[in-house]
């Protein structure tokens, strides 16, 4: 049987350019959250250079990534029981604060140089708890900013700030190193957390200020939270297929190819190899950032899963195009069309499993959807880039890329199905 919310979301509803942003509370988020990313990968760009200059520890390094990813696979579902039970702004609030405190830590371990590794561990796990508790009670956040009306919006936008704010945070951060060096930088981006921080004491948004009432919300079960809410949305094939599509994207592909870029640099180029690099970099979250901008401007692409699965298959195609390149410009432009697709077709996800989400357990849904879409990215490490030391770099990617087409197509399949 149907789940009575599923189908394409909102059809009537007409698409307005920015229609977010006419919205005075959720200008103020944009732009807070754009700088809370920012200063998120400020962070990383000073103290993962500070990690590499007085280690030099591939093994430390690698537990970077894991503790990035790693707690959105094992806590999503309960930092969205949080948004679900608790003013999503204050668990916002409890996020930046332990981005204040990480930033802070780090500074003062430069400055005293007193830095160890087990230093570095326990900052890095609490940079990634961080995030988990930011995901899902930012996005029930812009769902009472916005309401279902304008959500698909104030979710393209959303992931365009991210990817500003992942613009920006390299070259800001290399800036701060460059002028104020590591200790000094890390410091005063403590400070790029406050503006989010401040603005939500007072927001009027939140449980007290929604119209409806949420039936109450049951006490969290443990390890059986996660196999029950994937039992309360078994039922809804739109769910189902964007958050298997979020998933499998994250675990065949995810982030793994980043963290690959100078070897395709190095593979595509005969000059500066750390130009090339920058460059390939910046053209993916070049490709993102020119997407929510063109589609908002427009109003285009409604939330419609088959549309957010052939999005993802042209993202396989463009993917395994990169992969395949000798070319550095084919290359650059094949980078730059994946950023834009990426954004397209995550933000349709994300937008269509909002609006279907039963109310009480919106925040435990839009968990489960991160633990997918973020958590599994742990694994992209293995997919491209041990498998890569095996086969090469270009046929792991490439492989990964049919692989998740493969899947996808299936997926696509399975969306047309009668219900």
């Amino acid at each position: 049987m149907a789940h009575p919310q599923e189908g394409v979301a909102s059809p009537a509803i007409p698409q307005l350019s920015f229609a977010a942003l006419r919205h005075p509370g959720y200008r103020v988020y944009f732009v807070t959250t754009a700088l809370a990313m920012m200063a998120d990968n400020i962070e990383h760009v000073i103290s993962y250079w500070v990690i590499f200059e007085k280690f030099r520890s591939p093994e430390l390094g690698g537990f970077a990534v894991i503790s990035h990813w790693v707690p959105f696979l094992l806590f999503s579902v309960y930092s969205g029981y949080l948004a679900d039970r608790f003013d999503p702004r204050r668990v916002i609030q409890v996020g930046m604060g332990l981005f204040i405190t990480a930033s802070l830590a780090w500074g003062i371990l430069f400055v005293t140089d007193a830095l160890e590794v087990w230093h570095a561990c326990v900052l890095l796990v609490i940079h990634g708890f961080a995030g988990v508790l930011w995901g899902p009670a930012s996005q029930m956040l812009i769902h009472d900013i916005v309401g279902p009306a304008h959500l698909q919006s104030a979710v393209r936008l959303n992931a365009t700030a991210r990817w500003l704010g992942m613009f920006l945070g390299p070259a800001v951060g290399g800036g701060l190193m460059l002028g104020l060096g590591p200790a000094i930088g890390i410091l005063v981006n403590a400070l790029i957390y406050l503006p989010m921080m401040s603005w939500l004491w007072k927001a009027p948004y939140g449980p007290r200020f929604r119209k409806d009432h949420a039936p109450p919300v049951r006490a969290v079960r443990g390890l059986g939270e996660i196999a029950g809410t994937i039992r309360d949305i078994a039922g809804n094939r739109t769910i189902v297929s964007m958050i298997l599509l979020a998933g499998c994207a994250a675990f065949f592909i995810g982030q793994g190819y980043q963290a690959q870029m100078p070897g395709f640099a190095h593979d595509l180029g005969h000059g500066d190899v750390g130009v090339l690099y920058s460059m390939l970099l910046a053209a993916n979250a070049a490709g993102a950032f020119f997407a929510g901008i063109v589609l908002e401007s427009r109003g285009l692409l409604p939330p419609n899963p088959r549309t957010a699965l052939i999005l993802a298959i042209v993202w396989c195609l463009a993917i395994g195009g990169f992969a395949a390149s000798g070319i550095y410009v084919l290359a650059l432009a094949l980078l730059f069309v994946s950023g834009f697709l990426e954004l397209s077709f995550n933000a349709m996800a994300m937008t269509l499993v909002q609006l279907q989400a039963p109310t009480h357990i919106r925040g435990r849904v839009i968990g489960l959807y991160n633990m997918s879409a973020l958590g599994l990215r742990a694994f992209s490490g293995v997919t491209i880039g041990i498998v890569g030391g095996m086969i090469g770099i270009h046929w792991s990617l490439a492989v990964s890329a049919m692989a998740l087409l493969a899947i996808t197509v299936v997926l696509l399949a399975f969306s047309m199905r009668p219900a």
